[in-house]
């Protein structure tokens, strides 16, 4: 695949697109094409038939048959102008054993339609990337502002530490366990917390009447 003599792109709501083609196409200008586009992060391949032959279906077919295990997102656009080709369709489609889906077809009367529905699907398919990217990054952030949480009422637990000191053992010390093993000449040498609070956290992971015991008020 090699990048198409005039760049065709897409680029709507903050989704980039690139699209390839076949050299067969270009060189040939072969009745069928392959497009592969690489939208919002996902490549979206398509094999687009201009010029359906109702006497031989079969290598369409056989050529979806053989790219859906190739691509993740494989879409057969299919000009079929006419009731005679949209009926011989069908019922190849049948007869080849297409698995409904996979890929999908998406038949359109004219080279103008199958070019849109590419330009949509293909960027249809990028936003639900990106929203999905999204997702997961604001997932990320929540679990981590969740185990702040915990880790910051995990620390202040510990008599006379209040939140602001558990914030700078964080920031300074680290996790939990790097609090527990720090000695208290290491958190006076590290943060601001004084003699007296450096001894209780130091006594707290060490003696078990400190960390078994309640919270002194």
């Amino acid at each position: 695949m090699i990048p198409a003599q005039n760049d065709y792109s897409v680029r709507t709501s903050g989704v980039g697109g690139v699209c390839m083609m076949s050299t067969k196409w270009r060189d040939e200008q072969h009745p069928s094409f392959d497009f592969i586009f690489n939208c919002g992060g996902v490549s979206v391949a398509f094999i687009f038939m201009i010029n359906y032959d109702c006497n031989n279906p079969g290598p369409i077919f056989s050529r979806a048959e053989k790219l859906k295990s190739q691509f993740g997102h494989l879409y057969v656009v299919v000009i079929l102008p006419t009731k005679e080709q949209n009926d011989s369709f069908v019922h190849s489609y049948f007869r080849y054993g297409m698995d409904i889906g996979r890929p999908t077809f998406v038949p359109v009367l004219d080279l103008e339609m199958g070019f849109e529905k590419i330009v949509r699907i293909a960027h249809a398919r990028g936003v639900c990337k990106r929203q999905d990217v999204v997702s997961k990054l604001k997932a990320e952030r929540e679990r981590s502002v969740q185990g702040m949480d915990v880790f910051l009422r995990v620390v202040s637990s510990i008599p006379h530490v209040e939140t602001h000191d558990a914030n700078a053992l964080i920031q300074t010390v680290g996790s939990i366990e790097a609090i527990a093993k720090a000695s208290k000449e290491n958190i006076l040498e590290h943060t601001d917390i004084s003699s007296e609070k450096a001894d209780m956290i130091s006594r707290f992971f060490r003696d078990p009447k400190f960390y078994l015991g309640p919270k002194i008020s």
